[in-house]
């Protein structure tokens, strides 16, 4: 592949840590309070997780690790490939004493080898909100998280729904409205330049190149079948944590939601178990 999509991908994360940890980023105020908030879809379908020890891939900055680790899980495990994101959730943890949680720099399939002896040893792998598109290798994730579950153990995961991920705001019409923008069944990565922020509008990333997958949901239930996971439940939502088209509006959870009626859906969450 012509272009190192590592490379790529983490100079837009090491920067974009920078943002989200300044005035227009993310609000870590419930997390100094005592108990980070987690998003509203998240919330009401995770389950108590006291007394179990949970793997958080893809930890970014930590803020849901810790959210975790402050509703009494006996250890939170985070996981992310930017050092400036895993050192900012070890001063989070810090700051607030949290002897059950700590933080690992790895890519997500170099995960096992990051953490010796602890295959098999995790009741909850946990993984939340733009993940999966960064890796081209669905399958191999998919082992990652077989390899940390314990047996009867459960994967969480929620993301962007694929069926809208092949539409853009570049390609929106007079009225707003997104665009066709990537098929659906394509599995090739595609090289985005975006100089904007999720979290903080305002922002200009320098380094704003990235390269990212589609992944189509058969792809996604079939990579975790095959690393002989179990569906439990699959949840389909016309709302999303982030703003990923303009023309999308709040909800009264804090969520982004289509203006006037659920053209289709923009997340799924899903319950998988080994």
């Amino acid at each position: 592949m012509a272009e190192d999509w590592r490379a790529l991908n983490r100079a837009n994360w090491e920067e974009r840590t920078a943002v989200h940890l300044g005035p227009g980023g993310y609000d870590r105020s419930s997390h100094r309070a005592g108990r980070g908030t987690l998003d509203a879809i998240v919330e009401a379908e995770l389950g108590p997780v006291a007394g179990l020890r949970v793997l958080h891939l893809q930890c970014h900055i930590g803020d849901d690790s810790v959210a975790l680790a402050q509703r009494g899980a006996a250890e939170v495990v985070g996981v992310d490939f930017s050092p400036a994101a895993i050192g900012a959730a070890r001063a989070l943890a810090a700051e607030l004493q949290l002897a059950n949680a700590r933080f690992v720099l790895s890519e997500v399939h170099g995960a096992p080898a990051a953490l010796p002896g602890e295959g098999g040893s995790f009741d909850l792998v946990f993984t939340s909100w733009g993940t999966i598109g960064w890796y081209p290798d669905l399958a191999g994730w998919a082992r990652v998280i077989a390899h940390f579950l314990r047996p009867g153990g459960a994967l969480h995961f929620a993301d962007s729904h694929p069926a809208a991920l092949v539409f853009d705001d570049m390609a929106a019409d007079a009225a707003g409205r997104p665009g066709w923008v990537a098929p659906y069944f394509e599995r090739a990565g595609r090289i985005w330049d975006e100089p904007s922020d999720y979290a903080d509008p305002a922002a200009r990333l320098a380094n704003s190149r990235t390269m990212t997958w589609l992944h189509p949901l058969s792809d996604i239930l079939g990579a975790l079948r095959a690393a002989g996971l179990r569906l439990d439940w699959l949840r389909e939502h016309p709302r999303l944590t982030w703003q990923l088209f303009r023309c999308l509006v709040r909800d009264a959870d804090g969520l982004w939601t289509w203006p006037d009626q659920p053209w289709l859906p923009l997340a799924v969450s899903l319950r998988a178990l080994r």
